[in-house]
């Protein structure tokens, strides 16, 4: 594991924008059941952890994508960590819309991108990568080019490993499910019994019930 992986996995449990209850399920938005939910946007809340995080995006943009010429978040969650990281790096900033908006001029980039613009995508989460993955699309059919994504968090699934290999776009992640495990098992948040049920469920998600 690597160390900003742990690190990272770490200040995500103490502040509780990760929840483990293996017992108790969430319901997410698509209605898949799950033992696991993450809510990157609670770092927001905390100065010297909404530091860290846009500071490591910001370093690794610099070191992976350096030819990097505009910032593109994907609303909403990293609306605000693009726009800190846009930032830092001195560099233009849009935001990518779910839909297009039903009124005024009914933009789904808001923000100025000039054609042939390498652009870096901050996205806050991943899971299925479908909705990073149709940011993208609007991106290109603006005329520009993807050269990469850093995302806070990633749920690993094979699905959305699969979805970024074919799409032809390099994900990089502060930290991942294994990472946040592993960290929750060192730290007592669970026990050992509860890893096969997460991993079970991490296997495929989409048709897991306790």
């Amino acid at each position: 594991m690597k160390v900003l992986e742990k690190i990272f996995a770490g200040k995500l449990l103490k502040v509780k924008a990760i929840k483990l209850q293996p017992t108790n399920p969430f319901t997410w938005a698509s209605g898949w059941k799950s033992p696991f939910y993450c809510d990157n946007r609670k770092t927001l809340s905390y100065p010297d952890l909404r530091t860290f995080v846009k500071t490591e995006i910001s370093r690794i943009i610099m070191e992976r994508f350096p030819e990097a010429e505009a910032v593109a978040g994907v609303a909403t969650g990293a609306i605000p960590q693009g726009a800190l990281v846009a930032d830092v790096l001195n560099l233009p900033f849009v935001y990518v819309r779910s839909k297009p908006k039903d009124h005024g001029l009914e933009n789904l980039i808001e923000g100025e991108l000039r054609p042939g613009m390498k652009v870096v995508v901050v996205e806050d989460l991943i899971s299925t990568g479908g909705s990073s993955l149709k940011a993208v699309e609007a991106i290109r059919n603006n005329g520009c080019d993807v050269i990469g994504m850093v995302a806070a968090y990633t749920y690993g699934f094979d699905v959305a490993k699969k979805a970024f290999k074919e799409a032809g776009v390099e994900l990089v992640t502060l930290t991942n499910y294994e990472a946040v495990v592993a960290e929750a098992l060192a730290t007592g948040y669970i026990k050992e019994t509860d890893v096969e049920l997460l991993n079970t469920w991490r296997r495929d998600p989409a048709h897991w019930s306790l």
